[in-house]
């Protein structure tokens, strides 16, 4: 007889399922619009360096940058249990590496 289980990981929201009273989540949590916000605003910057300085720009350090934003606003998005923020955002973090990478 085979015994079929519910149990299934949800690896979007295994962090603070898993670390609910971690109080780097606690203070993230306690001022989550902030750092949204800083995320939005690195997330900006990062575009508008591109936009600007075209093919002069730094393109290793406007990668690293908006991989940093885009870790930032996953891990808002998943305090805040919003799966597609935290999809959206941990695509750009594999995009992110992936330029890392081409711009090393």
């Amino acid at each position: 007889m085979h015994i079929k289980s519910d149990k299934r990981i949800n690896f979007i929201d295994y962090p603070i399922n898993t670390y609910p009273n971690c109080r780097m989540n606690q203070f993230v949590l306690n001022h989550l619009k902030t750092f949204e916000m800083i995320g939005v605003i690195m997330r900006i910057v990062s575009f508008t360096l591109v936009s600007w300085l075209g093919p002069d720009s730094p393109f290793l350090f406007v990668w690293i940058f908006n991989t940093a934003d885009a870790a930032l606003l996953s891990w808002c998005a998943i305090l805040k249990k919003d799966r597609a923020y935290t999809v959206l955002n941990l695509f750009w973090i594999m995009v992110g590496m992936i330029g890392i990478i081409r711009a090393w």
